[in-house]
């Protein structure tokens, strides 16, 4: 029978008290706030924002303390009605981000009617656990799921094992490494999740050992992938990546971090319109306000946000885009065992999955592919009719000039002359 953990009573109330912000916090001055407000546009008005996508939305509104009663019941319903259309299709780090979004920012009387979705998370999990059993450690999802889960299960006194965590949450494990790179967003969401762990611990024994031993690794991996500019990892794993860096001041000196260098690069990323998908806009806005989603229970520290940020709730009136003659020429490539390829013509301005779109056209046999509309915009599921596999590891890989890129199908722009491929890959 598997360690159960359960804050006692008491416990609880000690943890609840305290302070939200045992770390080092930086954030954008309130003489900068405007340059914010492309960010809430983003959240708001992306066709994106729908559904269980929502739940990044009202976490990311809560925990900065927008005030506005009418989006926030907007956003509300859009999750209260997938939830209640797909409860059962969610996976595990889904349903956790929906619990973090709804129960947000609430005093313990308000969100009871939550507790059979915590629930429902504990059964969750424990299916990933088992799922790792079975298939040489691999989880149903990813290790960025698992954090959430670890994490949304600790804030709200759901049954865990510790045993479990410490096993699993080594940051030697394959699973925070995608293909042989370490993921930021994925070590950001463990050192977030452990934190937590360890602040439930009631004794000084191995277990708080271990588990610090675990964001000291995590913390100094996710250093490692800081960048000149102050970005770390890339610029959508940052937002997440400052959380981690918030909550674990002791883990590294001050000058191996510069936190103003990093506000100003995101904010100059902001402006150039990197933040487009309201995803990538609602991970990183809670880092630029001083927050964490450690937070999320901390109904004081939420209430304290800025409730004068500006937010257009009118729907921006669509500018028609200038219809562009010029037309550009790329190669396409499909990469299993043998290797398929065609030379493929768009409109300029295209971006990855129109080219795989007008390759489909052209050949259906070698470049057929399918894909799904995620809160990251579209997702290659398949291709050829070979899908991807979690148990495997495997997943269809976007590369240009043979590296991979660093936006989705949907978002890459696509330049003349440049080189795409898809290639079966492993993580």
């Amino acid at each position: 029978m598997r360690e159960s953990h359960q804050l006692p009573l008491v416990g609880l109330l000690l943890f609840s008290l305290i302070p939200s912000q045992l770390c080092t916090i930086c954030e954008v001055s309130k003489e900068n706030h405007s340059r914010l407000n492309p960010l809430l546009n983003t959240m708001i008005h992306s066709k994106y924002a729908r559904g269980i996508q929502a739940a990044n939305v009202l976490l990311s509104l809560k925990l900065v303390g927008i005030q506005d009663q009418n989006l926030e019941q907007q956003v509300l319903q859009e999750v209260s009605d997938s939830v209640e259309k797909k409860r059962s299709d969610l996976t595990s780090g889904e349903l956790a981000l929906v619990i973090l979004a709804l129960r947000a920012c609430q005093n313990s009387h308000e969100s009871v009617i939550y507790l059979h979705l915590v629930s429902q998370l504990e059964e969750k999990f424990q299916e990933e656990i088992e799922n790792m059993g079975v298939h040489d450690g691999n989880p149903l999802t990813n290790y960025y799921q698992l954090s959430l889960d670890v994490l949304t299960l600790c804030l709200f006194n759901g049954s865990y094992s510790i045993t479990e965590v410490k096993n699993y949450f080594t940051p030697a494990n394959k699973n925070f490494y995608f293909g042989g790179q370490f993921s930021v967003d994925t070590g950001a969401m463990a050192v977030l999740a452990l934190t937590c762990v360890k602040r439930s611990i009631q004794n000084n024994g191995e277990d708080l050992q271990e588990i610090n031993h675990h964001i000291e690794s995590l913390v100094k991996k996710i250093l490692s992938e800081k960048k000149r500019n102050g970005l770390i990892g890339n610029t959508y794993s940052t937002g997440e990546a400052m959380q981690a860096l918030f909550v674990s001041p002791n883990y590294y000196k001050k000058n191996e971090w510069n936190c103003q260098q990093t506000l100003d690069t995101v904010l100059k990323e902001i402006s150039q319109g990197a933040f487009h998908m309201p995803i990538a806009a609602a991970q990183i806005l809670p880092a630029l306000m001083g927050k964490t989603y450690l937070d999320v229970n901390n109904v004081s520290s939420c209430a304290s946000g800025p409730g004068h940020l500006n937010i257009s709730t009118h729907e921006p009136i669509p500018v028609e885009p200038t219809i562009s003659s010029t037309w550009i020429s790329v190669n396409y490539t499909v990469q299993i065992n043998e290797t398929f390829s065609i030379q493929v013509s768009v409109p300029k301005g295209s971006v990855f999955l129109d080219v795989m779109e007008e390759a489909q056209k052209m050949n259906p046999t070698a470049f057929r592919f399918k894909y799904v509309e995620s809160s990251w915009g579209p997702y290659i599921i398949s291709v050829q009719g070979l899908e991807e596999n979690h148990n495997d590891r495997t997943y269809w890989q976007l590369l240009s000039e043979g590296k991979p890129v660093s936006q989705g199908v949907g978002s890459y722009v696509v330049h003349n002359g440049e080189n795409l491929e898809v290639r079966w890959s492993k993580y």
